[in-house]
C-alpha cells in the first residue's frame, strides 16, 4: 500500500493544531490567568509544585542519549559556554574597576563629612574591592586545573571563596556596630557640614547609588554564582548608600545621633545578611540531601532511560559545592551481556551529567536489589587521617 496523500488544507490543519496545542508552560500561564484568584494560598503552592514537576519531566524528556545529538549542536553548545564564560569574566572585570572608581570618591566624602555612616559605607566600598579580589582569584583558580592534583576539578573553591567574603563582610559590620555604639555611650557627635561639603557629599552618594544599581542590573541575571553574589552586594551597597545618605543629613540638621543610629542599622543588616550567606555555603558543602522535586526528576529519568532497567534500587543526590553529586543503583537482568550492561549504564551516567544541576553521576548495576546498602555512613573521624 502506498502513502496517503495529504492535502495542502490537511497539512495546514496539521500545523495550526500544533501551534495551538499547549505546552505545559502554556497551561500553566493559562491556569494561573483564570483560576489563580479563585485558590486558597495552600492550594496554589500544590499546583505551582505539580506544574514545576511537569516541567521538570519535560526538561528531562528533551535530553537526547549520547551519540544522538549533532556535533553541530555539540559545537554550538561550546560557543555558547566560551560567551557564557566571556560574560562573566567582563562582569567581574567591570565590578572590580567600578569599585576602585567609587572607592575613591567614597573616601573623600568621608573625610569631608566626618559622617560615621558614610565612613561605614566607604569602609564597605573598601571591603568590595578586597572581596572582589578574593572573588576573582576564585575565579582565576577554577579555570586552571590540574587533573592529576584535583581529579575532579576545583568548584568547590567557589563557595569557599563566598564564604571568605562574607566572613569578612560580617566582621567589618560588627566593627562599625562597636563603633557606633561607642559613640552614642561617650555622647560624640560629627562636626556639622558646611553647604560645600554636604553638596559634595550628596553628590557623590547619589553618583555611587546609581553606578551599583546598574552594576546590580548588569550582574543579577547571571549564571555563575560568583558573579550573582556581586549582584548580591551591589543591592546591598543600594540600600547602604541610601540608608547612610539619609541618616547623614539627618545628624548633620536635626540630631547628631541619628547618624549613629544609622551607622547601626547598617552594621547589624550587614551581619545578619552576610551570616546568612556564610551559612548557606557552609551547609552546600557538608553534602545536604537534594529536594524532593529534585530526587523526583532523577527517579523520572532513570525509569524511562532503557527497557533493560528492571528496577531502580537507589536515587541519591547531594551537595558538593555548587551543584549535585548523583549516585544511582539500578537492576538489570541477571543474563544481560557485560557489553550491553556497561552500555546502559554509561549512558545514563551521561544524561544524568547532562542535567544542569549535577556535576558528577555515579551509575551502580546490579542483578537484584535485595542485598543490604553498599556503603556505610562514618559516624566518627576514622582513626586514620589522610
Amino acid at each position: 500500500m502506498g502513502k496517503k496523500k495529504i492535502s495542502v488544507e490537511e497539512e495546514a490543519e496539521e500545523e495550526l493544531f500544533l501551534i495551538l496545542t499547549p505546552t505545559i508552560t502554556q497551561f500553566h500561564n493559562l491556569f494561573c490567568l483564570v483560576l489563580y484568584e479563585c485558590l486558597y494560598v495552600g492550594e496554589r503552592e500544590y499546583y505551582e509544585r505539580q506544574f514545576s514537576t511537569l516541567r521538570s519531566f519535560e526538561e528531562v524528556d528533551g535530553l537526547e542519549s549520547p551519540g544522538e545529538s549533532p556535533a553541530s549542536d555539540t559545537e554550538a553548545q561550546d560557543r555558547d559556554q566560551e560567551q557564557e564564560q566571556a560574560r562573566h569574566e567582563t562582569a567581574i572585570n567591570v565590578s572590580n574597576w567600578a569599585n576602585v572608581f567609587l572607592l575613591v570618591f567614597k573616601i573623600y566624602a568621608t573625610v569631608r563629612s566626618g559622617s560615621l555612616a558614610i565612613a561605614a559605607s566607604t569602609l564597605d566600598s573598601l571591603l568590595d574591592l578586597m572581596a572582589g579580589g578574593i572573588l576573582w582569584f576564585t575565579h582565576m583558580s577554577m579555570k586552571s586545573i590540574n587533573i592529576y592534583k584535583y581529579p575532579i576539578g576545583k568548584l568547590r573553591v567557589q563557595p569557599v571563596g563566598i564564604i571568605i567574603f562574607a566572613a569578612v563582610m560580617a566582621t567589618l559590620g560588627f566593627q562599625v556596630l562597636v563603633e557606633a555604639v561607642e559613640r552614642l555611650i561617650q555622647n560624640q557627635g560629627s562636626d556639622k557640614m558646611s553647604s560645600d561639603q554636604f553638596l559634595w557629599l550628596t553628590l557623590i552618594m547619589l553618583m555611587a547609588t546609581a553606578v551599583k544599581l546598574l552594576l546590580w542590573f548588569y550582574c543579577r541575571t547571571s549564571t555563575s554564582k560568583i558573579v550573582r553574589a556581586y549582584a548580591k552586594d551591589y543591592y546591598f551597597d543600594v540600600v547602604t548608600n541610601v540608608i547612610g545618605l539619609i541618616a547623614a543629613v539627618l545628624g548633620d540638621k536635626f540630631f547628631w545621633w541619628i547618624d549613629q543610629i544609622g551607622a547601626i542599622v547598617l552594621a547589624v543588616y550587614t551581619i545578619v545578611n552576610w551570616s546568612g550567606t556564610v551559612l548557606e555555603n557552609a551547609v552546600s558543602l557538608v553534602g545536604q540531601s537534594a529536594p524532593p522535586e529534585m530526587l523526583q526528576k532523577l527517579t523520572y529519568l532513570v525509569l524511562r532511560h532503557h527497557p533493560q532497567i528492571k528496577r531502580v534500587d537507589t536515587v541519591r543526590a547531594y551537595t558538593f559545592g555548587v551543584l549535585y553529586f548523583v549516585e544511582v543503583d539500578i537492576e538489570l537482568p541477571e543474563d544481560l551481556p557485560l557489553k550491553e550492561a556497561h552500555a546502559v549504564g554509561e549512558t545514563l551516567q551521561i544524561k544524568i551529567e547532562k542535567l544542569g544541576e549535577v556535576e558528577r553521576a555515579f551509575v551502580h548495576l546490579d542483578f537484584e536489589c535485595d542485598h543490604k546498602p553498599e556503603h556505610s555512613v562514618l559516624h566518627r573521624l576514622p582513626s586514620a587521617q589522610p
